[in-house]
């Protein structure tokens, strides 16, 4: 008979952070683990805010546990949506529950999160940052913000189309025609173009710009028009496939010439964002004075301080007779399909990360060495390092 091999316990706590309603394990997910050699033990209700009940959970082969310490007693990973860093005000009361080289997964913001980050690694805990994933690739179904930027950009047109007071789509009626509503997105990335597209699907005239040029094709193919503004760009990404900063001088010119576009449109959708930075301004006061009344602006761009002038942060402001509005974790406000693609990236991941039954640390591997913040008690992610300015320290490390 042949031997039996221990499972992996993998561990899923409720999610702490105020306004969180993803999962990083759904249901259907559950027997993916067991067939690849891992049990998952979930935490009384972690479920529930996503649609999914204990019950659901325990049908299909998870075990359902009264307390949170239980979990993290019991489990080698532990698997979270956000982790400490990303949870700053509620995350710190999980630090006395990791045992010394039990593994983490989970969102940290790791890049404004020194701290944080430093309080995990004295607990000699294995930690690995999913927003961290290099853009290669082989690790595209582990891309956790591709897939939470559609949900964003999907979302972003519901809510502007909610508070314009147009119809979206053009209408051939009794009482004469109803012309389009007219949207312009900043940013052509996933969230970018996911808002081209639902726009489109609603009926709108779209228009589109990014620094890219290389994106003209993807933005048309959604049927939306591509805004050439004649810019020396330069390199606008970094060697893992993340926007770069640009310099003052660049954004003053780049909003000079989209003044004119952002006044001739009903809704304005931003996505342009740089990990670890504060975001662009692209458009200031001035330009939303000129801006027609009614007119929306959906800033995803908020939590790093906003792409408009005016956002604030999960804030409705009306200045000028326009809406602006910056909501934060609005992949939470879609909490059911959400937690289905990030529970979709976590299990292809830890199929990568896990082998023979143990978390492997194949330091070769770039999604390993890129993900893996922590280990031995001191941070080791060499982007980390360099950012926090520890290269040149001497720390001892164990394992």
């Amino acid at each position: 008979m042949a031997e039996d091999v221990k499972k992996l316990i993998v561990g899923v706590p409720k999610e702490t952070f105020p306004g969180e309603n993803r999962v990083a394990v759904v249901v259907d997910m559950v027997p993916q683990y067991a067939k690849a050699g891992m049990q998952i033990l979930i935490e009384a209700g972690a479920g529930l805010k996503a649609g999914l009940t204990d019950d659901d959970y325990q049908k299909k082969g998870a075990e359902v546990v009264p307390d949170r310490k239980t979990v993290f007693d019991k489990s080698d990973v532990i698997l979270q949506v956000r982790g400490y860093g990303a949870n700053p005000d509620h995350g710190e009361s999980d630090l006395e529950l990791f045992r010394k080289d039990q593994a983490l997964v989970a969102h940290f913001e790791p890049l404004t999160a020194q701290r944080e980050v430093s309080a995990i690694a004295e607990r000699h805990v294995k930690a690995f940052a999913m927003e961290m994933m290099p853009r290669i690739t082989r690790a595209q179904s582990m891309d956790v913000l591709s897939s939470m930027a559609t949900v964003a950009g999907y979302k972003a047109v519901l809510i502007a189309a909610d508070l314009l007071p147009k119809m979206f789509p053009m209408l051939m009626t009794a009482a004469g025609t109803i012309s389009p509503a007219r949207v312009f997105v900043i940013g052509a990335g996933v969230a970018g173009l996911q808002a081209i597209a639902t726009a489109r699907r609603l009926g709108a005239v779209v228009n589109a710009y990014d620094l890219r040029p290389a994106v003209r094709e993807q933005v048309q193919s959604l049927g939306a028009k591509f805004v050439e503004i004649e810019i020396e760009t330069g390199d606008s990404e970094d060697k893992g496939g993340y926007a770069k900063a640009m310099d003052e001088e660049f954004y003053r010119k780049q909003r000079e010439l989209l003044t004119k576009v952002v006044a001739e449109n009903d809704v304005v959708i931003t996505t342009a964002a740089v990990p670890g930075k504060k975001a662009p301004v692209l458009i200031t006061n001035e330009m939303v004075k000129q801006m027609r009344r009614g007119s929306v602006i959906v800033d995803l761009a908020a939590e790093r301080g906003g792409n408009c002038e005016l956002t604030k942060t999960d804030q409705k402001v009306v200045e000028f007779g326009v809406t602006i509005l910056g909501p934060a974790n609005l992949a939470s406000t879609v909490p059911y399909h959400a937690s289905q693609m990030y529970s979709r990236n976590l299990l292809t991941f830890m199929k990568h990360l896990v082998k023979d039954g143990e978390v492997n640390l194949d330091m070769e591997d770039e999604i390993t060495r890129d993900t893996l913040l922590t280990r031995g008690g001191k941070i080791v992610n060499a982007r980390l390092r360099e950012l926090f300015g520890l290269d040149g320290k001497t720390e001892r490390s164990e394992n």
